[in-house]
């Protein structure tokens, strides 16, 4: 399993069916591969909430998320799983397919809410318009295999 995580002042996610935003707090990639387990999933939503990525009063990253009663939006993102080795074609046989792929997404998101965060999503498996307010700029990968940080 590997998340993007993006530190934001605010982000939005949309489509004709949706449209979801939040203010200070993390955008996320999501890619589920087919080798994610649940494992991975609580490691990764535990990882993600005690990340301390906001500033503190003297301008050093020591907060974490609940500390600054930040949200969350979510969205899924096969395309982390791209395999570009060969060609000028990227294969996505890596990511997990997407009716099991999607089970994992909410599971995730649910773990996510679990530590009692406004977790806010795009929509599974369809074409969407992100909008990002990079704060810092502050991004992160954290990947997981085997419930372990990799």
């Amino acid at each position: 399993m590997k998340i993007v995580v993006q530190k934001v002042k605010e982000a939005s996610v949309s489509n004709e069916n949706i449209e979801n935003k939040i203010k200070k707090g993390y955008c996320l990639f999501v890619g589920i591969g087919r080798e994610t387990t649940e494992a991975d999933i609580e490691t990764l939503a535990k990882k993600i909430v005690n990340a301390r990525l906001f500033e503190d009063e003297d301008g050093k990253l020591n907060l974490n998320i609940q500390q600054v009663e930040g949200e969350i939006l979510s969205i899924s993102q096969f395309t982390l799983y791209a395999d570009v080795r060969k060609g000028n074609r990227p294969g996505f046989t890596r990511s997990m397919p997407p009716e099991q792929a999607n089970a994992f997404y909410e599971q995730f998101n649910n773990a996510l809410r679990s530590y009692g965060l406004n977790v806010l999503t795009g929509q599974f498996g369809t074409d969407m318009l992100v909008n990002i307010a990079n704060d810092g700029p502050v991004t992160i990968i954290y990947e997981s295999q085997d419930g372990k940080i990799v």
